[in-house]
């Protein structure tokens, strides 16, 4: 039984037992029922824990409004991985019930043979929409867009708005329509046209007569950001997006791009934790260990280097026991500091707040708060050590060890992100395991190198 409980007694792994047995009958409007009282939550566990062939006979019995919702709540490793397994005209009729910026996001993560088959089963239109989005980066606006709009001429009467409006009701239903975005002959963005100025204005007056003009827009290879401050400074809940000739390309909505970001943030912080592919506990157990021993086995090289200071120490150690107790202490405690300089690193880095090249600047402002951070730690475990051992030499040891331990850490943790990504590598996936095997060293050598020093006044 799983942990993860519902309402009702019962489990999601009863539920996945049911829905197989249920999948076998083929009863598609059986399936979809029972997948309707479930709530997104369990929705979403409940389709990650079917296996790829179950999920493929799921997806190739139901309709393409309830596969739609699936595809959706599926995590995106998944839905890429069914996408690509499905025939190609079922995977175009669901992707097409989906915003043309998520049909993006998941072709864009398919082989290039399989792109092109699903475009051949798209309408014309859906499908040229689908390969423009493709073309954006994930970071931009561009590739956050919706390209689900409603535009119109300049020159466009009142009357003939509407009229369009009420003829394609069911169309723009789901667009979201607060706007109007008023364009010429050339697709040029002159203004936006609000719905309140629009019923109230007499049947012959024209768009550009009612619109504002001048509107703010974001340039479609904007990144976070740029985008991020643009939000900030505007509350707007969406902005239109124009290329270099000022031509309307979509609309960036505010909660599309605070999901980008929090995506980014969590897919770094997962980097420095040794996940470098997204990786779901349904997966196969020899693709997660696969994955997993890859970088654990790097790690093991990094923490013999780390430890083999130790072992150059060993008879100070044996002769200072005390010492075996603050080593770990500092040694987490700094990287600790670190970790937390890497955080701001990262998060600036994606932000574009700072740059590659600024490394002396990032440091400057590390050592700042590591001198304040570690002389008020420093002093605190030094007074504990005292107190303990009655020694006030083992105090000022590991308490000095403790100060200029942190400031190396911080100095590391903040300028390494940016020295990796001048370097073109990835500074979340190798941040964190340099900073710790230098943390350790260093801290080891700080306390096991001065304790020797002074060690007929620790002894």
């Amino acid at each position: 039984m799983t942990e993860l409980e519902l309402d009702n007694p019962t489990t999601v792994d009863e539920h996945v037992s049911r829905l197989v047995e249920m999948l076998k009958t083929a009863d598609a409007e059986a399936v979809d029922a029972y997948l309707d009282k479930l709530d997104s939550t369990v929705l979403t566990a409940v389709l990650s824990r079917f296996t790829a062939e179950q999920r493929q006979a799921l997806f190739e019995q139901t309709d393409k409004v309830h596969g739609a919702r699936y595809l959706h709540e599926l995590p995106d490793v998944q839905t890429v991985s069914a996408v690509e397994k499905l025939p190609a005209q079922v995977a175009a009729t669901l992707l097409e019930e989906l915003p043309n910026s998520e049909q993006a996001d998941i072709v864009g993560h398919l082989s290039s043979a399989k792109q092109e088959s699903i475009y051949s089963e798209m309408p014309q239109e859906n499908a040229e929409a689908v390969r423009e989005l493709v073309k954006y980066a994930d970071d931009e606006a561009g590739g956050l867009m919706v390209v689900r709009y409603v535009a119109v001429h300049q020159d466009s009467s009142v009357r003939d708005i509407i009229e369009n409006l009420q003829t394609n009701a069911e169309k723009y239903s789901d667009f979201a329509v607060q706007y109007i975005y008023v364009v010429d002959s050339d697709g040029v963005l002159r203004g936006v046209l609000p719905l309140r100025s629009l019923v109230l204005a007499s049947a012959n007056s024209k768009a550009r007569q009612l619109m504002i003009g001048s509107p703010l827009t974001v340039d479609v290879h904007a990144k976070l950001l740029e985008l991020h401050e643009f939000f900030e400074e505007h509350r707007f809940v969406g902005v239109p997006v124009v290329d270099a000739e000022k031509r309307l390309l979509g609309v960036l909505r505010r909660g599309d791009l605070e999901e980008a970001i929090s995506n980014k943030y969590a897919q770094d912080y997962l980097k420095t934790q040794g996940i470098v592919n997204e990786e779901l506990r349904s997966m196969p157990l020899a693709v997660r260990s696969r994955r997993r021993l890859a970088w654990l086995s790097i790690n093991i090289f990094l923490n013999l280097t780390a430890a083999s200071v130790v072992a150059a120490y060993q008879e100070t150690l044996a002769q200072v026991i005390a010492l075996a107790v603050f080593l770990p202490i500092i040694s987490d405690m700094s990287g600790c500091s670190g970790n937390q300089a890497v955080a701001v690193s990262m998060r600036e880095l994606s932000l574009g707040l700072v740059g590659p090249k600024e490394v002396f600047r990032v440091w400057m402002k590390e050592v700042s708060v590591g001198l304040i951070n570690g002389f008020c730690l420093g002093v605190f475990i030094s007074l504990l050590a005292t107190f303990w051992q009655g020694n006030a030499w083992l105090g000022m040891v590991v308490g000095i060890a403790m100060m200029v331990n942190t400031i190396i850490a911080v100095s590391i943790g903040g300028t390494l992100p940016l020295i990796m990504k001048r370097l073109n590598l990835d500074p979340a996936l190798a941040s964190g395991p340099i900073l710790t095997t230098v943390t350790d060293m260093c801290g080891f050598f700080l306390v096991l190198g001065s304790a020797t020093l002074i060690l007929d006044k620790l002894v």
